[in-house]
């Protein structure tokens, strides 16, 4: 079958996943009341939050930055932001494309194998989980219980009530797989010098040599400090981009840091969905966990969630498009359907 062809397949069933969630969203609501909230909303709150979320894409290019200082390159920032910037772009148009987008970018442009970024991409991955998980247990030791109980009735339960009733005990069925995937990476390793003179194989070892290279990035950092402090404030922005828009309801203008930690947390959850941008993801469970913890009206709580999302969109896909054209000009859209067809090899 035609790659192409493929390709158009998945992204349909991607957009068609997204289409279910925002009907799962906006189901049941009254339009009326929801477009009376949004027509009463200050607008002018959303400026400070779109400031925080370009601040945010310079943050994190001058991260990733000393992620790739040691492998013995220096990227410049501007080169390093158009490529942050083109990745979030790319996620509007294939779920988690971006990851690749981003690094096949800056790879590109300033000559760095591909291999060892992706290794530093995945260093940043693994540190905003750990993140996420840290806000989760802040919120939790401040006194509330609303992240935990919404979390585990609404997301964790039923993942595991759909695991066990289609494959049996959850439990049993990670064990299962955990050993599995431990036998096959010991297998791959183990079987190098004879599975090496297949190009396929060949291929997937000079790979995965990039990905430990990249990994092993994070020992060797020059400036761990500066670092650390970039992750923090990476984070204080994306509190901040979640917090503005919390004041243009009058609804929710009381909602104060916990809240927004809260919604910090799962809506990272949301964001996380196998789904263009989070879309309807993000929408549903950060409405449902606002009614759920503080008991705002669904009409509300999804007027919050589409002025954050939509606001964050819309910046995404203008500064993305200005990047993706920076780099590599009228070429951008052949540089992203490469990297989607280099993916789908």
């Amino acid at each position: 079958m035609n790659k192409g062809f493929i390709q158009f397949l998945k992204a349909v069933l991607f957009l068609s996943l997204a289409a279910l969630l925002m009907w799962l969203s906006f189901r049941g609501i009254d339009f009326g009341q929801l477009w009376s909230v949004l027509k009463k909303a200050n607008y002018w709150w959303i400026l400070p939050a779109v400031v925080f979320s370009l601040l945010s894409f310079l943050i994190r290019a001058r991260r990733w930055s000393l992620l790739i200082e040691p492998l013995g390159y220096n990227p410049g920032l501007t080169h390093t932001y158009h490529a942050v910037a083109t990745g979030y772009f790319a996620n509007m148009i294939f779920p988690r494309l971006g990851e690749v987008a981003k690094c096949a970018a800056l790879s590109r442009k300033e000559n760095i194998p591909f291999d060892k970024l992706v290794g530093t991409m995945l260093i940043e991955r693994t540190i905003d989980i750990l993140t996420v998980l840290v806000i989760l247990g802040a919120t939790l030791v401040a006194g509330t219980t609303a992240t935990g109980s919404f979390l585990s009735e609404n997301v964790f339960m039923p993942a595991e009530e759909k695991i066990s009733s289609s494959l049996g005990s959850a439990t049993i069925v990670t064990v299962i797989a955990i050993l599995l995937i431990v036998t096959a990476i010991v297998m791959f390793f183990m079987l190098r010098e004879k599975l090496s003179v297949r190009p396929v194989f060949k291929k997937m070892y000079s790979f995965s040599d990039g990905l430990f290279s990249g990994l092993k990035t994070i020992g060797k950092l020059k400036r761990k400090w500066e670092f650390m402090l970039h992750t923090l404030l990476l984070w204080v922005a994306y509190f901040f981009m979640s917090y503005f828009p919390l004041l243009c309801l009058e609804s929710t203008s009381h909602l104060g840091v916990g809240a927004t930690m809260f919604i910090l947390v799962i809506g990272s959850f949301g964001m996380a969905a196998p789904v263009q941008s989070g879309l309807g993801a993000y929408h549903w469970i950060v409405s449902r966990g606002m009614l759920v913890a503080y008991a705002i009206p669904l009409e509300e709580g999804l007027a919050y969630a589409t002025l954050e999302h939509e606001s964050q969109m819309i910046l995404i896909a203008i500064a993305g498009a200005i990047s993706l054209y920076a780099l590599f000009g009228r070429k951008g859209g052949k540089m992203l359907s490469s990297v989607v067809t280099e993916k789908q090899a």
